[in-house]
């Protein structure tokens, strides 16, 4: 059975203070449509812009994840990413006023916590999921990063951190399964070396830094002089090193909670790949720039799965979705220039549509009369109406739009088609429509056999009136 996808039932709110900016802010989680994915809007900012949680809107890794998209930014958001995939959700709009998430207490148990008080909503759409087909694999020698994507039927983490350093020394973490996440790694929080924590503090890059939201890690000799000004610094008293070699501000929720907390970003950090993952990952050193550049390649590997043959077999008798009138509501072509006959699926991401190929067609006459074949610009055309059915279904009123190609790649003829044939097209997205700009991988195929594939873009563009829409 497929999964179906999940928001959230109603508003939920989180405030507290940016880490790196000390700016107070509040969160709000909202619930979000079917295919929406997860969004951060900055309500504080004019025109209240969105981004989306992707890997190519990073910005900076430098001191945490951050995004950019129209104008806006957005700080820090690998806790809160993490938060929304350990609750299993796929539709959450992020309202935002100010420019970092809260980092609250360091960890992700504040933002699950208030995810699990709005309560799950289960959706209409099925979920659609990335399983690794392959080893992916991702290297930084000079730091000594490695990161491997394996195959697996479920979700799986397992991760290793070494700093040199002998209070912290070689530390490993894993879970079996993301289910696991709440239990034992949303409430880990995040973590510095004294060292780190002095230069930040001294270069105002922790303006909201507080002992009550990080681990601090005793890597040096440290004075009773300097243990006396982090107390006055962060308003404290009787600050000293205990037993584990960490500043006595906190005790560890685990023993190797560092690494477990490294785990915590890294999920966070691969959400922004836009889809739910099936698969182990395995990480020795990981940290925000590796996550965000194996996320990347986790992308490039789902756009080459998706840009290969569709070679599932659909049978062309089936009952359509859409007639050939119903089509006609929806395309403006009109015969003989109308070269679809129905349509089987049409889903937000894909649609698939038949071409029956009959000898009366009046292109047959002179299209080599003693051996005919469909010809291949009109396989094309035909595939592009598909597409089209799949565009205009994001707008409300399809008569009163057109579409238009802007561009077409890689066509490839594998075999003739002839009159009695059914052609079935399958056209995907190749990535989401953005400003009405589709980009589509389409393959056409009678019966088991590939005959045609192509790329294309295409644009919609609205018209005066839906008479000019249908003529």
């Amino acid at each position: 059975m497929n999964v179906k996808q999940k928001t959230i039932k109603r508003e939920v709110s989180v405030s507290g203070v940016g880490l790196h900016t000390g700016a107070n802010v509040t969160l709000t989680f909202c619930p979000a449509p079917e295919n929406h994915g997860f969004k951060f809007q900055r309500i504080d900012l004019e025109g209240q812009p969105v981004v989306d949680a992707d890997a190519d809107n990073v910005t900076d890794t430098s001191r945490g994840t951050t995004i950019s998209q129209n104008g806006a930014s957005i700080s820090t958001v690998e806790h809160v990413m993490a938060s929304l995939i350990g609750m299993d959700l796929d539709n959450v709009l992020m309202k935002l006023d100010g420019p970092e998430a809260p980092i609250m207490d360091g960890s992700a148990i504040l933002f699950i916590e208030a995810l699990e008080s709005a309560e799950s909503q289960v959706q209409d759409a099925d979920r659609e999921y990335f399983q690794i087909p392959h080893n992916i694999t991702y290297t930084e020698a000079d730091r000594k990063v490695e990161i491997v994507a394996m195959p697996l039927d479920d979700y799986r983490f397992t991760c290793m951190i070494d700093y040199n350093s002998p209070v912290l020394g070689s530390q490993h973490a894993g879970i079996s399964s993301i289910a696991e996440f709440k239990k034992e790694i949303a409430s880990c929080r995040t973590f510095c070396f004294l060292h780190e924590l002095e230069y930040q503090l001294q270069n105002n890059l922790i303006k909201g830094g507080d002992l009550n939201n990080a681990i601090v890690i005793v890597d040096k000799e440290v004075t009773t002089e300097e243990l006396n000004h982090l107390a006055r610094l962060f308003n404290r008293e009787d600050i000293a090193v205990a037993p584990q070699g960490i500043l006595n501000n906190m005790d560890l929720r685990y023993q190797n909670e560092p690494a477990r907390h490294k785990l915590l970003d890294m999920i966070g950090d691969l959400a922004l790949v836009g889809m739910h993952l099936k698969g182990h990952i395995m990480a020795a050193r990981p940290g925000h720039a590796a996550n965000v550049a194996f996320a990347k390649k986790i992308k490039a590997a789902i756009k080459k799965e998706k840009n290969k043959k569709v070679q599932r077999v659909y049978d062309p008798t089936a009952k359509p979705l859409l007639d050939t009138v119903q089509i006609m509501n929806i395309l403006p072509h009109r015969q003989p220039f109308l070269f679809v006959d129905k349509i089987l699926e049409l889903t937000k991401t894909y649609v698939v549509g038949v071409k029956n190929v009959t000898m009366n067609e009046d292109f047959f006459r002179g299209h080599f009369p003693g051996a005919p074949v469909l010809p291949g610009v009109v396989q094309i055309e035909a595939m592009a109406q598909v597409g089209g059915i799949l565009v205009l279904s994001t707008v409300d009123d399809p008569q009163n739009y057109l579409t238009y190609f802007l561009k077409i790649d890689n066509v490839r003829f594998r075999a003739q088609v002839l009159p009695g044939d059914s052609i079935v097209f399958r056209c995907d997205l190749m990535e989401p429509i953005r400003r009405g700009i589709a980009q589509m991988k389409g393959v056409g195929m009678v019966g088991d056999k590939v005959v045609v594939e192509a790329e294309m873009m295409a644009q919609i563009s609205k018209v005066k009136n839906s008479e000019t829409a249908n003529s």
